[in-house]
């Protein structure tokens, strides 16, 4: 007598101890090993990308800081005059070695972490403020003007530099105001430029008594002539060539003389304002971009904050502060400004698709088990349980997959802000665990065995679904609206760049609704005339298109959000292209461009154009120093036809070359930038050359750039008004195909300049954080491009066992494999044109949307380097329709490879797999 146990059916079959996880996998290792590599390479691509920002942003802020160099990076404290002079006691007490060293302590040890310093390259000292001429004639007078030199008593140049003659200087025994005579080094570079010896003297007047005699006792060479402790001050470490203002420019040389540390009171003999100084160099490997917001308020508490007030209370009160960190850190902050969001938008998008191509996947899984599942739930088995087995066997493949692709990224990417990384590859593992479950719960809510037929033309969709899909519109709109009403870069607005950041999703959640919708009115509208077509193929692919699912919007929204992030990414990477090809362009003014060419030459032109890969010359006549009016202008003569002609290439430098012509009775008409056709207006004025040559010119063309002369006040004027003509020509123009620089070298001879456009375009780059967003985009669009193939082949996976089993049956009722092929593809093409088509119209869309906040210049071109104005965002054409094209191909391939697969395996195995089904 067989024993059943009491309770509901349900209760005993839960105590049946069943390995359901080993048994699941075993039954279908290849689904187990494909979501497992989908989880994998998710987490990967999740967990890379926070490391991937975090090195840009770290190799970004210190190039900033690099190029940025020490005289605008380090903190430079320094006494006033009322520090010695409103003092109490001996003004040589300020000026003593302990009362520099003392502060020096507190001044390091003042920001703490919030800046980290480097004390090597800090210095203190006490120098004079003012400089000091010396009449001494054996020192090197450029323009016949005697030198100035700074005195400076700075610690630990032992420690800084290599005696490369001589000995280090000594202070005197009494350094107070009534000393007559000093030591002092000089570096190599000061004593080869002013010619000074060990042994020179220099001497200084003083406004009583004998000049101070300054001895060199030694000449060193910097160990490190580009660290802070060399470059913070000026002169320190190589002498300066000034110039005088006035209408005669003149230049003399300013140097420094390096005293004995202990030397400070002794600056006091001479006018030259002594003062005190320390210079706090911060330690550049220690600065990380992720604290710039600490690294600011550090700086400006140490201008006017906190910081200064202690600064102040342990050095004097009659103290001043100066750097230019404050700006550096702000060009770097704007820099990150307009690269971040960009970064953003690819970082959203992929995510994104990424999260709907795996949702997509466990409902692909649910689907193929629907009848399990079905029947579980017939046999009593509650929610509860089946979503938690399905829970079960989905984490012991999902969460060692994202723990493997969060290992593979720490590895392969980077050790970089660990926390984010594994909360990005647990939001992978989350959502891939998560998937199944839900769906599986979702549709097996109510017991049932029996499904009715999905039709999208004639499904009325639920109360539910409407008044959900009816709310993401709402929301979806309501934020692309005020995404164009407040504008894209509203300051102040943390709300600003998540807007900006998910316009491409937003736009693509209110496409897919609204093409699912719409979806249906094309297939009822030909199902009509489709019943008169005389073949089968034709009416029966119609009918099979209305019969694909009723739940296409996940499938659509993954796949526009795909083409939407693949195409945006693109025409970003496409605009970053064009606007260095610009930069090129107006850097350069042709494909290459030869100047400084010697007089004395002849056959310059002809020969350049012989030359490998050129295939057009234009000669210019170019002069720095013309005076037009009363104004220092840059003129170039030139050929009007072939320089009208190099000119129409860029838009802003075209012109007739009519308007250029001089007809030798009027004044030469001339070509001028704004600024210089504002000044000098509509009116014929005076030009005078360099070597004598004048003639009246007027303004009759405004253009902002020239190819001869770039975008500065230029004026540009036809040759044969020159004296001499355009013979010989100062410059070549040189446009062709992959021009060869050393080719031109030596077709040019002698001292020839040579630029080419390709060799400026890699140089318009300044920043890894510029060349990290352009990885990061191209990144996004190849993920982009591999997502949207994978939810289209999950789409058609999800349909292929039915079509199998349709074509099997069609060809036993007389259906030929080249018919059957067609009806696959014509099935298929449907669902693939709305998404190519919906793909295109989405991610032009997000193109608009975004374009007007966009400023491409920023990630495309270094600070400062000309550019055609701002390089906004456009959609790109090949971005726009490859990745459709490639969606309408992939359909078309799979849908013909699964006909001519099905052809080979038989009819009787695809029915029997069909019933089985």
């Amino acid at each position: 007598m067989t024993v059943r146990p009491s309770g509901r059916p349900g209760t005993a079959a839960s105590r049946v101890t069943v390995p359901w996880v080993r048994t699941r996998l075993r039954t279908a290792p290849g689904a187990a090993a494909a979501l497992a590599l989908l989880v994998a390479v998710t987490a990967f691509l999740a967990a890379a990308l926070p490391p991937a920002l975090d090195r840009y942003d770290e190799r970004g802020m210190r190039r900033a800081l690099e190029a940025a160099g020490p005289t605008r990076t380090t903190v430079q404290f320094q006494t006033s005059d009322a520090d010695v002079y409103l003092s109490d006691g001996p003004w040589e007490e300020r000026l003593t070695r302990e009362a520099v060293e003392g502060p020096y302590a507190k001044l390091l040890a003042l920001p703490g972490r919030a800046l980290p310093l480097d004390r090597e390259q800090s210095s203190a000292g006490v120098r004079t403020t003012r400089s000091l001429k010396t009449p001494d004639a054996y020192l090197s007078q450029p323009d016949g003007l005697p030198p100035v030199f700074h005195l400076v008593a700075q610690g630990g140049v032992a420690g800084h530099s290599r005696l490369a003659a001589g000995r280090l200087p000594k202070a005197p025994g009494d350094p107070g105001r009534a000393v007559s005579a000093l030591e002092a080094a000089v570096t190599a570079e000061t004593a080869e430029a002013l010619n000074i010896r060990v042994g020179s003297v220099v001497h200084f007047p003083r406004a009583e008594g004998d000049p101070l005699a300054v001895r060199v006792t030694g000449v060193v060479v910097p160990r490190e002539p580009d660290g802070a402790y060399w470059s913070a001050l000026p002169g320190l470490d190589r002498p300066n060539l000034m110039v005088t203002q006035g209408p005669v420019p003149s230049q003399y040389w300013s140097g420094t003389l390096l005293l004995a540390p202990d030397a400070g009171p002794a600056l006091l003999s001479v006018p030259g304002a002594p003062a005190r100084y320390w210079t706090l160099a911060p330690d550049l490997p220690a600065l990380q971009g992720r604290d710039l917001e600490r690294l600011t308020s550090a700086v400006a508490s140490l201008e006017g904050g906190p910081l200064l007030e202690r600064a102040t209370t342990a050095v004097s009160p009659h103290l001043d502060v100066t750097t230019d960190l404050d700006a550096v850190l702000g060009e770097y902050d704007g820099l990150w400004s307009a690269v971040g969001p960009l970064v953003a938008v690819a970082a959203f998008g992929t995510g994104t698709v990424a999260a709907l191509v795996l949702c997509m996947a466990g409902g692909l899984a649910a689907e193929r088990r629907r009848a399990e599942l079905t029947l579980l739930r017939a046999r009593g088995a509650s929610l509860r349980g089946l979503a938690g087995r399905l829970l079960a066997e989905t984490a012991v493949v999902a969460v060692p997959a994202a723990a493997l692709g969060l290992l593979a990224a720490r590895l392969a990417v980077g050790t970089g802000r660990p926390v984010q990384s594994a909360v990005a590859a647990g939001a992978v593992a989350l959502i891939a665990l998560a998937a199944l479950p839900l769906r599986a719960v979702a549709v097996h809510r109510a017991v049932g065995v029996h499904t009715s037929r999905e039709d999208v033309v004639r499904a009325r969709p639920s109360k539910r679904r409407l008044v959900t899909e009816v709310t993401l519109l709402v929301v979806a709109a309501g934020a692309v609206v005020t995404l164009r009403t407040r504008g894209t870069s509203a300051e102040g607005d943390p709300t600003g760049d998540e807007l900006v950041s998910l316009a491409p999703v937003l736009v693509a959640v209110i496409a897919a609704l609204l093409l699912v919708r719409l979806y249906p009115l094309p297939l009822r509208g030909l199902a009509r005339p489709a019943r008169r077509m005389r073949g089968v193929v034709g009416p029966l692919s119609l009918a099979r298109a209305g019969r694909a699912g009723g739940s296409t919007v996940l499938p659509l929204l993954a796949l526009l959000t795909a083409l939407t992030t693949a195409a945006f990414g693109g025409s970003v990477l496409a605009g970053v292209a064009d606007a260095r090809e610009r930069a090129s362009v107006f850097a350069v003014g042709a494909d290459a461009r030869v100047d400084n060419l010697d007089p004395r030459r002849t056959g310059v032109e002809d020969r350049v154009r012989r030359a490998p890969g050129v295939e057009d010359v234009t000669p210019v006549k170019v002069s720095y120093t013309a005076l037009a009016g009363n104004v220092r202008v840059s003129l170039a003569g030139v050929e009007p036809d072939p320089y009208a002609e190099l000119s129409g290439r860029m838009d802003d430098g075209a012109f007739d070359a009519d308007t250029l012509r001089a007809s030798g009775k009027d004044a030469v008409p001339a070509l001028g930038s704004p600024a210089l056709a504002e000044r000098l207006g509509d009116d014929p004025f005076p030009v005078i050359m360099e070597d004598g040559d004048s003639f009246t010119a007027r303004i009759v063309a405004v253009r902002t750039w020239t190819p001869a002369l770039g975008a500065d006040d230029f004026l540009v004027v036809d040759g044969s008004a020159l004296r001499a003509g355009l013979k010989p020509p100062t410059g070549l123009l040189v446009t062709g195909d992959h021009p060869d620089a050393a080719a031109l070298k030596k077709a040019a001879g002698g001292d020839a300049q040579v630029r080419l456009r390709s060799a400026v375009i890699d140089a318009t780059v300044e920043s890894p954080l510029q060349t990290g967003a352009e990885r990061v985009y191209a990144a996004a669009v190849a993920a982009g491009a591999a997502y949207a193939a994978l939810a289209l082949l999950l789409t058609l996976l999800r349909a292929a066992p039915e079509r199998a089993a349709l074509l099997a049956r069609l060809r036993t009722m007389g259906l030929t494999r080249a018919q059957g092929r067609r009806l696959l593809i014509l099935e298929s093409l449907p669902q693939a044109l709305l998404a190519a088509v919906g793909g295109v119209l989405t991610a032009w869309a997000a193109i608009r949307l975004l374009a007007p906040g966009i400023d491409l210049t920023t990630v495309a071109v270094a600070t400062g380097a000309p550019a055609a104005g701002r390089a906004l965002l456009r959609a790109d054409r090949l971005s726009l329709l490859v990745p459709a094209l490639a969606v309408v191909a992939l359909t078309v391939g799979v849908a013909a490879a699964q006909a001519w697969w099905t052809g080979r395996r038989g009819a009787v195995r695809e029915l029997r797999a069909g019933d089985a089904r």
